[in-house]
């Protein structure tokens, strides 16, 4: 195998991705991992600001336990208030009005050992969240 040749390769899939705006997720310290689905052009979330979203929640198996869009009621919170799953607070965080992510949260960042309702104990959860609403 050629590693220059693999190298160039990869460097090469890479900018292709990029240039085409698809964006690479990396999980923080913390295990979150936050993909930029769609940049937001209006006002940007920060601790303290209330905000207005539309989420759907998966477990990774796929089964969807949660979501405020099939309701058709939006879901309002104070970022950085502890009112939401601390994967919430972390990965709303410097979304702008308009913006989508999906945010891989796991269980320290959840609902950790005990659950809650339909999320078994120990679950990392899988959220599209999009961010309507900046007051």
């Amino acid at each position: 195998m050629n590693f220059k040749r693999t190298v160039s390769f990869s460097a090469l899939v890479l900018a292709v991705l990029m240039a085409g705006g698809i964006a690479l997720a990396q999980p923080s310290s913390s295990g979150l991992v936050i993909k930029e689905i769609k940049k937001g052009t209006g006002k940007e979330a920060f601790n303290g600001s209330n905000v207005t979203v539309h989420y759907t929640g998966w477990l990774t198996n796929g089964k969807k336990f949660d979501s405020s869009k099939d309701r058709g009621v939006p879901f309002h919170f104070d970022l950085g208030a502890g009112q939401v799953i601390k994967g919430w607070d972390k990965g709303v965080q410097g979304m702008k009005e308009g913006g989508i992510r999906k945010l891989t949260i796991p269980p320290e960042l959840g609902y950790g050992v005990n659950g809650a309702g339909s999320i078994p104990p120990n679950s990392t959860l899988i959220f599209e969240v999009e961010l309507l609403k900046v007051y």
